[in-house]
């Protein structure tokens, strides 16, 4: 199944969600107001639209995620790399180190990725 798509001012909906989760939404809706400045309605609107689109439910006032941060996270990372880079994972890799400084750990934690994915793929 693909993960739903989540929009920039829904993913920053779903992090409050995410972190509260189960909530009633009235909670949601006060949270919101506090977090994202949004008004009432402007809460029942993303909660239905993402409701519609398989995001989360809202069953007897009380709001759930259906899918998970990770899985929307990777949904958002595999469309830009795709759209953005023609697919290409080391395009995406040099372009993000390009202007960015990554320090010793952050290095040994992605080695340590590459290591795990080639372990658990057989690939040599």
């Amino acid at each position: 199944m693909e993960t739903p798509k989540v929009f920039e001012s829904e993913y920053r909906f779903c992090l409050i969600l995410w972190e509260h989760e189960p909530i009633k939404s009235g909670e949601l809706v006060n949270l919101c107001a506090q977090k994202l400045g949004w008004k009432p309605t402007t809460t029942y609107t993303v909660i239905k639209r993402l409701g519609e689109r398989g995001v989360l439910k809202n069953e007897n006032t009380v709001v759930t995620s259906l899918v998970s941060k990770s899985e929307v996270q990777t949904s958002q990372i595999d469309e830009m790399v795709e759209k953005t880079f023609e697919g290409s994972l080391p395009a995406f890799v040099a372009a993000f180190t390009r202007h960015r400084r990554i320090s010793a750990r952050e290095i040994d934690a992605v080695q340590q990725m590459i290591d795990r994915y080639r372990r658990e793929n057989g690939d040599d």
